[in-house]
């Protein structure tokens, strides 16, 4: 065995660079990215053995991004140097059990890259779900509705239009009339199911998420739990939003698509359908992270409170910022301690009810 040459190997597989090393080195780039996401519910023999191709594989074309390995599967959102996409495509279904899988391109890119490193995991399923039911059968899902169909779906009011995001994403872009759960997570709101929307079940149900994988798992549930007539947008809001283009159909979706990268949002129509988080009165879709490490919430600003609070969600985070840190550690850990024991009343957003 080479050892040298092995734990060079194993090196390779992890990142090395910090933040600002890397958007540096992508500054400098003479050519664009490509921002993409697939995903395949199959079954993977050796998850982590899958893990290390695609690292070993991508790092070397130079692709950055977020991609979950599990038995179950893959899930990826990642971008694609343009002069490595033949290559990478190559690549990828060259591989059986990712043999033809779509890709769902990014409808606009930013000034920042989607992604600035590469981040492969090993998890225990590609969308955490919460499911310990062993009578549920995943791959009973739901029908497929394209665009045309969704229209007419939206239209009739006898179908029951289910967004199956978390309630953040839902805030600054969803189909007219949707029920939005008011929730923060997918494990959430299958648990959910059942409270809410448990007199439905005779209706029919069209569902929908960004790019299609949670309404795979979704829709299975909901006829596991008895809903009769279930379907989902096939490809997602992104699908949707190709298909409508394409085609020449009318746009029935209002405002922004959340999507799970530096982007934070893709625009899929003019409307601003949510309000500033700060000031609670102007027009907003625009999602920061407060710069206040200690809180590093997910909120919506308006320009005119971006220029009076910073990067920060409020004042108080930005007096907060500015302790000294011998005296913030402290009140940080008191922070985390109250979080920990009262973590239901803790939200990942500054969420505001419609």
């Amino acid at each position: 065995m080479n050892t040298q040459k092995d734990s060079l190997h194993l090196k390779r597989r992890v990142n090395r660079k910090n933040k600002d090393q890397a958007l540096a080195e992508i500054a400098g780039e003479d050519f664009s990215r490509r921002t993409i996401s697939f995903y395949r519910y199959v079954s993977l023999s050796g998850p982590q053995a899958m893990r290390d191709l695609l690292f070993d594989s991508l790092d070397e074309m130079g692709c950055k991004g977020r991609i979950y390995v599990a038995s179950e599967g893959i899930n990826a959102q990642m971008n694609v140097p343009l002069p490595a996409w033949g290559t990478f495509d190559d690549f990828i279904q060259s591989i059986p059990e990712f043999s033809g899988v779509p890709y769902k391109i990014a409808r606009e890119e930013a000034s920042v890259p989607s992604f600035w490193k590469l981040t492969i995991k090993v998890k225990k399923k590609i969308v955490a779900d919460g499911i310990d039911d062993p009578t549920f059968d995943p791959s009973n899902t739901g029908k497929y509705m394209d665009a045309e169909e969704v229209n007419r779906a939206i239209d009739n009011p006898d179908v029951l239009v289910v967004d199956m995001r978390n309630q953040y994403e839902a805030e600054v872009g969803h189909f007219p009339g949707a029920h939005i759960m008011q929730v923060d997570t997918f494990q959430e709101q299958l648990a959910s199911v059942e409270k809410e929307l448990g007199e439905h079940k005779s209706r029919e149900v069209l569902m929908y998420c960004t790019g299609g994988i949670r309404c795979e798992k979704a829709s299975a549930w909901f006829k596991h739990k008895g809903f009769g007539d279930v379907a989902h947008i096939k490809g997602g809001i992104i699908d949707y939003d190709r298909q409508v283009k394409e085609r020449g159909l009318e746009n029935k979706f209002m405002g922004k698509n959340f999507v799970f990268d530096e982007r934070l949002g893709e625009r899929i129509s003019e409307d601003v359908i949510s309000t500033c988080h700060i000031c609670e009165k102007k027009p907003s879709d625009t999602h920061y992270n407060c710069a206040n490490l200690s809180c590093h919430v997910l909120f919506i600003s308006c320009d005119t409170c971006r220029l009076r609070c910073g990067d920060y969600c409020s004042r108080q985070c930005c007096a907060f910022d500015k302790i000294p840190s011998r005296l913030k550690k402290p009140m940080i850990r008191m922070y985390n301690k109250v979080r920990r024991t009262y973590k239901p009343t803790f939200h990942k957003t500054k969420f505001r009810p419609q």
